[in-house]
């Protein structure tokens, strides 16, 4: 059964919506071999975004491998997982995967699994470690593979992030960098959750994969796209939405991709026949109570006075937070205090320093909540 909203996961099908000008871009990069940079704040779709266009790759000449490096810890668990996945997808087939094995890396001894489950995934564990191979001859991989087979290798990371939380992370990407630039039959898609961290990665001069790539910025999904995408899922259910309705369901979230579904889906599950106020109210006061403990979570251990920063800026606060005027509303200590709480909170990704000045918090959901339970 296709659910008439999907949130908290990438999406696929007919739950993927508007994003029609960045897809035309991405594939353009991913048949020229582009290297490209997603940066974006979390759940605003850059997964959804880069499966839809790696399924449109119509050119058998180019095979795009896609890869979560999430839960790696190390330099050697990016190794292993980074191998694994080219040599499964890669080989296309499962029978084929101890042939490329055999041909890209012969001096480890691979383990296949599967789920208890038929007609499941399966995986691939390698255990390459630096006794039987060094991070060059790994990261040069898919160069060796596309050059073998003839073939362009699109390689898209999703949490690169992860890479500047690795012990020893500039060193690696130093290794990264001086192995990738060199590559001509393989390009490279590299995307994360957060924003803060990527941003660093990319735009810092300092570091090494600073102009690795065309950088592009998720932006929100405008109102007059997603008004259409809800009516059409609702009337999928036969139920009803006007679009005031539905444009008031993009306003509360602030377009944000993962909460205008979740918000539609907790408004049409509150609906009988058509959409009123009644059903909408209590579709957003179902969203802040399933946001509830992730953001009792989020602000746990805070002082007080990163509590009044907050408060400032649910107040309308933008600007010169430590001021006196501001000050006055809500204590904040010593301008080094201020400067610190700052800081803290843009790493912790609450907060969103604007180029102009300007600071906001990250998520316009949060700020509601807040709003309610903290003012």
């Amino acid at each position: 059964m296709e659910k008439p909203f999907v949130y908290g996961m990438s999406v696929e099908g007919n739950n993927f919506t508007d994003r029609e000008k960045e897809t035309e871009r991405l594939k353009k990069d991913f048949e020229n071999g582009v290297n490209v940079i997603l940066i974006s704040p979390r759940r605003m779709g850059k997964t959804s975004l880069v499966k839809k266009v790696c399924s449109e790759i119509a050119d058998p000449g180019i095979k795009t491998v896609m890869m979560d490096i999430y839960d790696c810890r190390s330099e050697y668990d990016f190794y292993n997982r980074f191998a694994s996945v080219l040599i499964k997808e890669t080989a296309g087939r499962m029978e084929l995967v101890m042939d490329n094995v055999r041909r890209f890396l012969s001096r480890v001894s691979p383990r296949i699994s599967f789920s208890p489950e038929p007609m499941t995934e399966y995986s691939v564990s390698l255990g390459i470690t630096p006794e039987n191979y060094s991070p060059e001859e790994i990261l040069d991989l898919p160069e060796t593979i596309a050059r073998e087979k003839g073939i362009h290798i699109v390689v898209c990371i999703d949490e690169f992030q992860q890479i500047g939380e690795m012990p020893d992370t500039l060193l690696l990407q130093k290794r990264m960098r001086g192995v990738w630039q060199h590559h001509t039959h393989v390009s490279y898609c590299l995307y994360g959750s957060k924003k803060h961290l990527m941003t660093n990665l990319f735009h810092n001069k300092r570091m090494p994969f600073y102009r690795f790539g065309e950088t592009n910025e998720l932006s929100f999904i405008p109102t007059d796209a997603w008004v259409p995408f809800i009516r059409q899922r609702f009337a999928c259910g036969r139920l009803a939405i006007s679009d005031a309705y539905a444009a008031r369901i993009c306003d509360y979230v602030g377009n944000h991709s993962s909460y205008v579904q979740q918000l539609s889906w907790n408004v049409m599950a509150e609906t009988r026949r058509e959409v009123d106020e009644e059903s909408f109210v209590a579709g957003c006061e179902a969203l802040l109570a399933q946001c509830n403990s992730y953001f009792l979570e989020q602000i746990r251990g805070m002082s007080s006075y990163q509590m009044n920063f907050i408060r400032l800026l649910c107040s309308g606060v933008e600007r010169e937070v430590g001021s006196r005027s501001a000050q006055a509303l809500y204590p904040l200590g010593s301008k080094s205090n201020v400067s610190r709480i700052k800081s803290s909170l843009a790493e912790r990704e609450i907060i969103e320093l604007m180029p102009d000045g300007r600071i906001r918090l990250a998520d316009c959901v949060f700020q509601r909540w807040f709003a309610r339970e903290w003012m």
